[in-house]
């Protein structure tokens, strides 16, 4: 049973942002790209030894799905769209942000990993 409602998700596709609302009355703002790369999905999380996820800073979501009245489908314009993105995983990415990401960041840094796109794209949303 979640413990946080989401109350309001938008996406804002040119700042590459989702703005999620919570029960509680909290407001966050998550990068696609954190998204992406922190990906609840069995392709990402593997069992118990996490895939880093290279190459993502220029991702965006293309579209949301619901699933039931507790989570989200995303679907990134990289193809991935297997990741299930509950309330609760949602809440937790939101109040633990700065250090899930600076994890990121130096695990990317030890494996010489990147965040720059591999092919260098111009996206235009009408």
């Amino acid at each position: 049973m979640s413990s946080h409602k989401v109350t309001s998700l938008k996406l804002k596709r040119k700042s590459r942002l989702l703005e999620i609302a919570f029960d509680d009355g909290n407001e966050y703002q998550l990068t696609c790209e954190f998204l992406r790369v922190n990906s609840p999905s069995a392709e990402v999380q593997g069992h118990g030894n996490p895939t880093l996820v290279t190459h993502k800073r220029n991702v965006n979501i293309k579209a949301i799905e619901p699933v039931g009245n507790y989570a989200v489908k995303l679907i990134f314009d990289d193809g991935h769209d297997t990741g299930l993105f509950s309330w609760d995983i949602l809440y937790q990415f939101c109040v633990n942000r700065e250090v899930l990401w600076q994890q990121y960041l130096a695990r990317l840094r030890a494996e010489k990993g990147s965040r720059e796109p591999l092919i260098d794209m111009q996206i235009r949303y009408s």
